[in-house]
């Protein structure tokens, strides 16, 4: 990846995720959280609130200090909230799985 794609993911990352850290850091610890999202081979954790946990880990981050596997989890966030944010389903979705999956991305739609 060249610096140029490396600065659009940085952004189109921080566009993405909406949560704070702090209020994604108490969202993963919530029974909605973890309940949400698929989870793959008889896994305890959801691939989503495994994803949350390795934003985390980039918002702890300088810049500077992002390394290649973080833009890749980052490309993938971007790729996932677009995805999934154009499968919102028709009425209130503030208590729905679909919100609490987008929500272990890190992106809060209602926020």
């Amino acid at each position: 990846m060249s610096e140029h794609d490396d600065q659009q993911t940085y952004e189109d990352f921080q566009d993405a995720v909406t949560m704070t850290r702090k209020q994604l850091t108490d969202w993963l610890e919530t029974d909605e959280a973890k309940g949400a999202g698929q989870k793959k081979n008889g896994d305890a954790e959801s691939t989503g609130h495994e994803s949350g946990r390795h934003i985390l880990d980039i918002l702890d981050k300088n810049k500077a200090d992002l390394d290649a596997d973080d833009y890749a989890h980052m490309r993938k966030v971007v790729s996932y909230v677009k995805r999934h944010s154009a499968q919102r389903p028709d009425g209130d979705v503030t208590e729905t799985p679909w919100r609490y999956s987008l929500m272990n991305w890190g992106h809060d739609p209602l926020g």
